[in-house]
């Protein structure tokens, strides 16, 4: 397994060609305005990275920050090549135009992608009218919950104005892609770390229809959070985004997730999350801490490493891909770098690429089981074994 960061000056290069004529896949994040712009040479950057990679799978998604290395990127494109000796891949992609289609695209996924020898499977998703939480359900209940599914949700910074996924370099707003990789050859490490506190009274979700949240303890959602929010509340969504929401089973109390805003209703006094929030669940409010963040960035680097290694104690990771929430961006404003650094010196020279998402993709870890998280930082960390 090899990577190489792309060049976009030097792609005509020979020296560049040679190496990316093997690449399997090229990840590509970058800012929403900068797939549309002109002025960003999109088109050309696609045409010359067609003809430099012409057997990759070009995949990637919109942002507001791009993770490069040990660093951020929020004004450019961020492209890395991976290739792979032994190891295949394969890609699906689907349309969803509107969220109760999410799960249904899932199967469809899943059903594309599905083979005996199929051992992980990367997703990027559209980050707006998309229930994300179904969506990887629809894929592993068809795939089986033993192959590990990751990726994330496209997102556009604080905006929430539109997001795009790459589907074969092409930007398409309403686009989901996956990425199949096959062969005994693979391992994967994953590892998911939040650092959210939790505070004030638990509440019961008592009206709520899919990823739409009417009410808690019988009152509209709405209030509670511009009761917190103050006059902070006229920037909902984005300023939600420091107040997400901790849900579990009641009937198993192990089983909870994180769940963040992506829109609201004010005339019905509802708020939309990226995944579902189930009647009759507990919830309560949370809210972070700069440390606390990146000591969960942190730890989840570790726990990668170790459930790597727990596969193949030699194996040294060759790419990590980082998907963080928007959420942690936000509140740790220009200190979101330290996050990124913070796995970085885990890491040590392993690759690093990725970007902050409106959802992240991964195994829960009570459960093991693929799903949508929020507010966390997802490691997904590739190795190719002899």
């Amino acid at each position: 397994m090899w990577t190489q960061t792309i060049n976009w000056s030097g792609l005509g290069t020979d020296d560049s060609r040679s190496k990316l004529k093997a690449a399997r896949l090229v990840f590509i994040f970058g800012q929403t305005d900068a797939f549309f712009d002109p002025t960003e040479l999109w088109p050309s950057r696609l045409s010359a990275l067609r003809a430099a990679a012409p057997k990759a799978i070009l995949i990637g998604a919109s942002t507001g920050s791009a993770i490069a290395g040990p660093g951020l990127d929020e004004a450019g494109l961020q492209a890395l090549a991976i290739g792979f000796e032994r190891v295949t891949l394969r890609q699906a992609a689907e349309k969803v135009v509107t969220a109760d289609q999410s799960y249904a695209a899932g199967l469809r996924l899943g059903e594309a992608l599905a083979a005996p020898d199929l051992r992980y499977v990367l997703l990027l998703s559209k980050g707006l009218n998309l229930n994300g939480s179904q969506l990887a359900e629809g894929i592993t209940s068809v795939i089986g919950a033993a192959v590990t599914l990751s990726g994330g949700m496209a997102g556009d910074g604080a905006r929430f104005g539109r997001t795009l996924v790459l589907n074969d370099g092409s930007p398409d707003e309403d686009m989901v892609t996956a990425v199949g990789f096959y062969g005994e050859a693979l391992r994967i490490g994953t590892s998911t770390g939040g650092g959210w506190r939790e505070f004030g009274p638990e509440r019961l979700v008592t009206r709520s229809e899919g990823s739409t949240l009417f009410e808690l303890d019988g009152n509209p959602a709405l209030d509670l959070y511009e009761r917190y929010l103050g006059d902070e509340a006229t920037g909902l969504p984005a300023s939600a985004l420091i107040y997400p929401l901790k849900i579990h089973d009641p009937v198993f109390p192990d089983r909870e997730m994180v769940r963040t805003v992506l829109s609201v209703n004010r005339d019905k006094r509802s708020l939309t999350f990226a995944g579902d929030i189930p009647e009759g669940w507990q919830a309560r409010l949370m809210r972070g801490q700069f440390d606390s963040l990146v000591e969960g960035a942190e730890t989840a680097a570790q726990a990668a490493l170790k459930d790597l290694r727990r596969q193949a104690p030699d194996a040294d990771a060759g790419l990590c891909l980082m998907v963080s929430c928007v959420g942690r961006r936000l509140l740790m404003g220009q200190r979101t770098v330290d996050e990124v650094e913070a796995v970085a010196a885990i890491l040590g020279e392993t690759p690093l690429t990725g970007f902050y998402s409106y959802g992240e993709i991964g195994p829960h870890a009570g459960t093991g089981v693929s799903g949508l998280h929020n507010q966390t930082v997802c490691l997904t960390l590739f190795s190719e074994v002899a």
